[in-house]
């Protein structure tokens, strides 16, 4: 149903002839009408940046099906839940990141950092208290064990990243002795802004 002052743009992947005999009798209005705005495009990401042009890939994967258990503990159903929107989140927030999350709620994100515990630590503030019992993803492999340190001081319990450090096993241990499951994704998320 369409109500109110309607003086601006509509983008919409379909209007009913309805719809649009209403839009169009309306003043100043542009009306655009796209395919299809929901589906991912396999075109190129281009970013300014100073003295050049940053092209890449756009990310429209979230996951494949290789996600690997690495820890003696696997998640939870309720971890992998939290895991999986964990890693929605991230994979949408500026590199370097971690996003924490809990009953279906980001509690924590820490954009933009030069490293995995700078991140992290940002993230575990933006959460308080709520960080007790809370799942983290990372957009990038854990060179060292410091991240997973940290997060089992903070009370984190499942970490879903892309794995492929020399240092994994370091993290997986270091999971390991602190009860904390860990998954592997095998995919790299990386967004610039």
């Amino acid at each position: 149903r369409l109500q109110g002052d309607w003086s601006s743009d509509v983008c919409s992947s379909d209007l009913t002839k309805e719809a649009f005999e209403i839009l169009s009798a309306k003043k100043n209005i542009r009306i655009l009408q796209l395919d299809d705005i929901m589906k991912p495009y396999d075109k190129l990401d281009m970013k300014r940046v100073m003295g050049g042009l940053l092209i890449q890939e756009n990310d429209n994967t979230l996951l494949s099906n290789d996600l690997k258990v690495v820890t003696k503990r696997p998640p939870t159903n309720e971890e992998m839940k939290n895991l999986i929107f964990a890693w929605k989140a991230v994979k949408n927030t500026k590199s370097n990141a971690i996003s924490i999350a809990k009953n279906l709620v980001l509690i924590g994100n820490g954009p933009g950092q030069v490293n995995r515990v700078g991140a992290l630590e940002i993230a575990a503030k933006n959460a308080g208290d709520r960080v007790k019992g809370a799942v983290m993803a990372s957009d990038a492999f854990f060179p060292f064990d410091d991240s997973v340190k940290f997060a089992a001081k903070v009370g984190i319990t499942a970490i879903i990243q892309p794995g492929g450090s020399i240092r994994d096993e370091d993290s997986i241990k270091a999971c390991d002795e602190a009860g904390i499951s860990m998954i592997f994704t095998g995919i790299r998320h990386f967004k610039h802004s």
